[in-house]
């Protein structure tokens, strides 16, 4: 497989001959105002420029998969750039009506035994943050990829560390793990999405797997930059198996 991070949560993962773009966050630097209640107010997002052109990201793509329905995940810019007889693959019905209801003719809810051309796309479970915040984060998931000829997959999605994330690892056993680990927050709830702290219980979780780590430095709330995380890394004794890309950077597995 190989593995293109683009910016954010943004991913095209090609695989077992298909290609698939991950949580499409498409516009220009500056686009959208800064995420309220937050650090950083004085920034609009996203706070980096695509590392490729639109064009580039979405040529060549066979599915689109969103994770949940949040700005930095699912844009404007996407919604306009896609082709909408794309197929779409949501979390549930309710984005699924949202996704159908911005034109897109092709939309599809993942279940734990999806099938796309051969591949299986299994939704797992996700909690974007912890407690109360849960509340105004909604429900999310991430996805696994599985074919006998590729290694597993497992895109986490806006999720903290949590047992049900401890269980689709020990469920699925996935060789690759892509977490999202820019240790995002609002000024008060804690984390939304990985930290450090969650990024060393997925290493020790999954001991065979090799983890990658996005969705960082590039909307406004984040809190975790890839240079402390990297320390982190080398510190733990984890920089053979955990990987921090900068945006464009592509990996092969």
């Amino acid at each position: 497989m190989k593995i293109t991070h683009i910016r954010n949560a943004t991913l095209i993962v090609e695989y077992r001959g298909k290609t698939f773009l991950i949580d499409p966050m498409l516009a220009e630097k500056g686009t959208y105002p800064p995420f309220p209640n937050s650090i950083r107010q004085d920034q609009n997002n996203p706070l980096v420029n695509l590392p490729i052109s639109v064009e580039e990201i979405i040529d060549g793509v066979d599915a689109v998969i969103v994770t949940h329905l949040h700005l930095d995940h699912f844009d404007d810019a996407a919604k306009q750039a896609l082709p909408k007889d794309i197929k779409m693959f949501v979390q549930n019905e309710e984005d699924a009506a949202v996704v159908r209801d911005a034109g897109f003719q092709n939309v599809e809810v993942l279940t734990k035994n999806t099938v796309f051309e051969s591949i299986q796309l299994s939704k797992t479970k996700g909690e974007h943050g912890r407690g109360e915040i849960l509340k105004r984060t909604g429900l999310v998931c991430g996805v696994v990829f599985k074919h006998k000829s590729e290694k597993t997959l497992y895109v986490a999605g806006d999720t903290v560390w949590y047992s049900a994330v401890e269980e689709e690892i020990n469920t699925h056993k996935p060789e690759i793990i892509v977490v999202n680990g820019g240790d995002n927050q609002f000024l008060e709830g804690g984390s939304l999405v990985m930290g450090k702290e969650d990024i060393y219980q997925v290493f020790k979780a999954a001991p065979h797997a090799k983890i990658v780590s996005v969705h960082m430095e590039a909307v406004n709330h984040w809190t975790l930059s890839r240079e402390e995380l990297k320390r982190f890394i080398n510190e733990k004794d984890m920089a053979s198996r955990v990987f921090v890309p900068d945006d464009g950077e592509v990996y092969t597995f």
